[in-house]
């Protein structure tokens, strides 16, 4: 019987991902300013029982690992808080949705700006199509920074995902962007310690977030490429 799907942080080390978790690569489609407006995916991975994921930015065989944390001096010290999200949360309160924002978990994929400001549009909806444009901003945001509730009932609103990664590049911004993942993988830290399980987050892999292991946006800044050898 196969392993459940998993991930295990290695200690200054990369991503080992277990139990047959598919892997595409993904591009944000974004318009003519910039705005992301949807994902494309752009190649699917050989399916494996176990692969390494980079983590340092490093490799030459991106995605995977090829041991360059080895001899990069790369400190990959996990710096994330271990607080469940809705303990960190900002809440953003409308008359149609309730919105929750941990804006350090931020990838910068700009889903959130498609159609109008995702917080204008929870907190001041002018009609059916901005609450709308609010769900598909909060639900498109890769890392889960954003999440959505319906403010009648409380329920959740979440896209479906099953146990997956993908692989982001952002074209419009020039830069490769952070390890998607989907459906609610575990993530387990170095230290043994499990992070809540969630139905999307990111992950670093350029190897300069100060909120590892997951992405902070530090890819735009230092211009990350994974096709740089």
């Amino acid at each position: 019987m196969s392993e459940k799907p998993l991930i295990k942080i290695m200690k200054n080390g990369p991503y080992v991902v277990s139990g047959n978790v598919p892997m595409d690569e993904e591009y944000i489609v974004s318009d003519k300013e910039g705005t992301a407006t949807a994902y494309h995916v752009s190649q699917h991975y050989p399916l494996q029982e176990q692969y390494l994921l980079c983590r340092c930015g490093k490799s030459k065989k991106m995605p995977y690992c090829d041991g360059a944390h080895l001899h990069s001096n790369f400190n990959g010290t996990e710096t994330a808080s271990h607080k469940p999200f809705d303990e960190q949360a900002e809440v953003i309160e409308g008359p149609d949705l309730i919105m929750q924002d941990v804006e350090e978990l931020c990838a910068s994929a700009r889903f959130c700006h498609f159609g109008g400001d995702t917080w204008d549009l929870v907190e001041n909806p002018d009609g059916p199509q901005d609450r709308e444009m609010a769900i598909f901003g909060a639900c498109n945001c890769p890392a889960g920074r954003l999440v959505v509730r319906d403010a009648l009932t409380g329920e959740l609103i979440e896209p479906h995902f099953e146990p997956s990664i993908s692989i982001l590049q952002d074209p419009a911004a020039g830069v490769s962007g952070p390890i998607y993942v989907k459906g609610g993988i575990p993530i387990i830290s170095a230290s043994g310690y499990q992070y809540e399980i969630r139905n999307r987050v990111t992950l670093c892999r350029c190897g300069e977030a100060s909120n590892k292991p997951f992405c902070d946006g530090a890819h735009g800044y230092y211009r990350f490429r994974d096709d740089k050898k």
